[in-house]
């Protein structure tokens, strides 16, 4: 599969990043790379191989869940930078354009 140079704009986009066109074509050659790999693993006969869940016969012991509640709100607000009554003020991270 070929990936365009629109392509490598479109993911740069999505993924709100930038690129200069030596990065653009570094990207567009990896991205380029990582599908050949794919087709590549594509050809391989996985008739007969039943798909794994785990990659190992162990299992997860999980505790039961506790609510501790070690910290009070005001103690957790008392060391924020900014805060709006009960809640941490952070910066606008995602700009909607």
């Amino acid at each position: 599969m070929k990936i365009t140079e629109q392509k490598v704009d479109d993911l740069a986009k999505l993924s709100r990043l930038k690129f200069d066109e030596n990065e653009k074509k570094s990207i567009q050659n990896e991205l380029e790379k990582i599908l050949e790999m794919c087709e590549k693993l594509q050809e391989v006969n996985t008739d007969g191989v039943e798909p794994l869940i785990y990659m190992t016969n162990s299992h997860t012991v999980l505790r039961p869940d506790e609510v501790v509640q070690e910290i009070s709100k005001a103690e957790a607000l008392k060391n924020a930078p900014k805060t709006d009554g009960d809640f941490f003020r952070v910066p606008k991270v995602i700009d909607q354009q």
